[in-house]
């Protein structure tokens, strides 16, 4: 049997600052929900804190089956999980959309993770797949707890189902697959490496099932999610980070590109959603100079930075890209891809940890970064 430590993150697709700015609404069901659900969101962040502990993952005796293990449960707006199970692994689809949503999103990453890399689930060894839909009253989120996913209705006025992007189901099932490889640190520049990457694979999932290339994929994460009315197309862009929204319940988006607009601040875990931007950014510079199906080359470069071994749980940027650097030689050489790689990084204003004279800590920022919004 192996061990590995298992994260003691919770981890959300919408970030608190964006919550944060909703409970400040002049709209009494908007700020109601968005409170509500930054309490539940605290609520369960301290029970990951609390339950920091090695996860014995065993080696399978057998090979794993090539095909999912999900088990659909329904909170019923209520607080307990899973809640009651709906339907399970082979079942008819339910007359419930977001089951059914829910249940195609787990086997489209499961599938993903298969066709693309050989994974089989987000441990690579089979792991069964488990999701709750209907969490909570209005609730504003999706999150993986360590072991299952977990869907909000959103309040319908600022956030419709979570169940709708395939891309947030994918981003959030990553989160697993961190969490049983790299274990990216919730921290600072390796907390937002943590999310990147989880937008990255989220984003090359819903590519996958649509059979997009990178230049015609529209790299939005959440893209579905905002109800009518709302100025914006999605949470984040990796083509364009800082410009998913504009509007005056959410504010306009704050996510930086590059390193001259880093981010320093203690919420969020040092920002982790927002200093996220950049790691986007890059990959999506690599794989749109790289052309083709993105997980082909790009994502192989990523994957195998996440799951090769040679990558820190508390890694920086710097730390990142040079690890990307040296998967991209191992696995094509000297070439195209290499190249691409170290462009990448320099378009984002990063330089590989192995070609500066000095690491910064994966924490800090350069001098005149910006302050993080307060809500």
């Amino acid at each position: 049997m192996t061990e590995m430590r298992a994260t003691s993150a919770f981890c959300t697709i919408v970030p608190p600052h964006l919550l944060e700015q909703l409970a400040r609404h002049e709209d009494p069901e908007v700020h109601h929900s968005a409170r509500h659900s930054l309490a539940l969101d605290a609520e369960h962040r301290d029970c990951r804190r609390l339950a920091i502990r090695s996860v014995v993952v065993p080696k399978p005796t057998l090979q794993p089956a090539d095909s999912p293990q999900r088990t659909l449960y329904d909170a019923r707006h209520h607080q307990g999980l899973p809640g009651i199970e709906v339907r399970a692994e082979g079942d008819r689809p339910s007359t419930d959309a977001s089951v059914n949503r829910a249940y195609d999103g787990l086997g489209a990453t499961f599938d993903f993770y298969l066709k693309a890399y050989g994974r089989h689930s987000v441990d690579g060894a089979g792991l069964p797949l488990h999701a709750s839909v209907h969490y909570g009253e209005g609730y504003d989120n999706a999150f993986w707890n360590g072991s299952e996913m977990v869907f909000g209705d959103g309040d319908g006025k600022t956030f419709k189902d979570f169940t709708i992007p395939l891309e947030v189901i994918g981003h959030e099932l990553t989160h697993g697959v961190t969490q049983y490889s790299a274990n990216l640190t919730y921290d600072g520049q390796s907390g937002a490496l943590n999310e990147s990457v989880s937008d990255v694979f989220g984003s090359l999932i819903k590519q996958h099932a649509l059979r997009q290339s990178a230049h015609d994929a529209d790299w939005l994460i959440g893209e579905g999610l905002l109800e009518t009315g709302v100025h914006g197309r999605a949470l984040r862009s990796m083509k364009a980070p800082g410009t998913a929204y504009d509007d005056p319940r959410l504010g306009k988006d704050p996510q930086p590109a590059h390193m001259d607009h880093y981010v320093r601040t203690t919420d969020d875990n040092g920002g982790v959603h927002l200093n996220s931007g950049i790691p986007n950014h890059a990959f999506y510079l690599l794989a749109t100079a790289l052309g083709g199906y993105a997980w082909e080359r790009a994502g192989r470069i990523w994957y195998d930075t996440l799951t090769g071994g040679k990558l820190p749980a508390g890694a920086d940027f710097a730390t990142f890209a040079q690890v990307t650097a040296t998967a991209a030689q191992a696995r094509y050489g000297d070439g195209e891809e290499k190249r691409a790689v170290l462009a990448a990084w320099a378009g984002v204003g990063v330089t590989p940890a192995s070609h500066s004279s000095s690491v910064p800590h994966q924490s800090a920022a350069p001098e005149g970064a910006e302050s993080a919004p307060q809500g």
